[in-house]
């Protein structure tokens, strides 16, 4: 059951991010939830490094810090991915 709940919490995180990313990102849904499960590990590891990985209630400063990584994360993925991308369609293209 944990990784049905990362998934879900990282597709979650990862359109949150785009949603938050100004312009249109290219990557595909998979790799969106891909960045928001790692966006999500690295918000806790921050949370719990900053002493505020344990409170009591809906843990609020936790879930800002994992929806601050997936937007950095989604971001550097989708630039990382149109890079490639583009690349791959100038490769195809005839001169």
């Amino acid at each position: 059951m944990g990784w049905l709940w990362a998934i879900i919490v990282g597709f979650v995180l990862g359109i949150i991010a785009k949603a938050v990313i100004p312009g249109k990102q290219h990557s595909p849904l998979w790799l969106t939830t891909i960045c928001g499960m790692l966006g999500a590990i690295v918000g806790n590891a921050v949370a719990r490094a900053l002493g505020v990985a344990a409170t009591r209630g809906i843990d609020w400063s936790r879930h800002i810090f994992q929806i601050v990584a997936a937007i950095i994360i989604v971001a550097a993925v989708d630039a990382l991915y149109m890079a490639t991308l583009g690349k791959r369609k100038a490769q195809r293209t005839p001169v």
